[in-house]
């Protein structure tokens, strides 16, 4: 992830007199709309490749996930849900979430601030998330004062290893046939900061057999944000059992 704060600035002045006016709150929404509508190279890597021959799709469409100049295309006709992970899972995403400016209703605004949250993909590092912002503002690029609020970069845990193993046992155990897939997770964990102390780190949970993947991801930070009590209870008992098998 790297969150950015851009400030835009302008001229103060009185809201009865708003023509030639230099509002800075109307620059903003030229920079939120730029940000909006920016279309960043997609990135296919080995994981989506992976997660694309798992999912129950057409061949014809599993083919054109993986395909660089047909991606995009394709990921617009997925359903709602499984489009919005998809393309997160293949892009560099821009979404700006909260804009603070303005003192009156009748002051013409002087500065606004759009912060921005911004999850690259695995290999973008600093330079290239300011190459994205200058590309995305165009003209507007020099009108906008970029800050860093937060910046973590991609991070991976190796899979055969010993608590993956137990994780795949688990898992089998409760849905038998089924096997562990390594996958881009698009949102953040704690993961990274135990990573860079050597410490293998994984998202797993185990969820209820009434749910789709695409179902519980729709439900983070959304009007439904919860977890389901099945979901809970198992997932629970996968680290329980995950402990006694470390154990012996």
């Amino acid at each position: 992830m790297a969150w950015r704060r851009l400030r835009v600035k302008g001229t103060p002045g009185h809201g009865s007199m708003p023509y030639g006016a230099d509002n800075a709150l109307i620059k903003a929404a030229h920079v939120v709309t730029r940000l909006a509508d920016y279309r960043p190279a997609p990135y296919v890597s080995d994981l989506w490749r992976g997660v694309v021959g798992s999912l129950d799709l057409d061949a014809a469409v599993k083919e054109a996930l993986i395909d660089p100049s047909r991606v995009d295309e394709t990921i617009g006709k997925l359903p709602p849900t499984m489009a919005k992970s998809a393309w997160s899972a293949t892009h560099t995403t821009f979404s700006p979430n909260m804009c603070r400016g303005g003192v009156k209703t009748n002051v013409i605004p002087d500065v606004v601030d759009i912060e921005v949250d911004i999850r690259t993909i695995p290999g973008d590092n600093e330079d290239e998330v300011r190459r994205h912002l200058d590309k995305a503002l165009g003209d507007l690029s020099e009108e906008v004062i970029v800050e860093k609020l937060f910046s973590k970069q991609a991070s991976v845990s190796p899979t055969g290893t010993r608590s993956g193993t137990c994780s795949a046992r688990w898992s089998i155990a409760h849905y038998p046939g089924a096997k562990l897939l390594p996958r881009l997770i698009v949102g953040f964990t704690d993961a990274p900061y135990f990573r860079e102390h050597g410490a293998v780190a994984y998202g797993f949970g185990l969820f209820s057999r009434s749910l789709t993947s695409e179902a519980m991801s729709g439900r983070f930070h959304g009007n439904d944000e919860r977890i389901d009590v099945e979901s809970l209870a198992l997932t629970t008992q996968a680290w329980m059992d995950t402990c006694e098998l470390f154990l012996g």
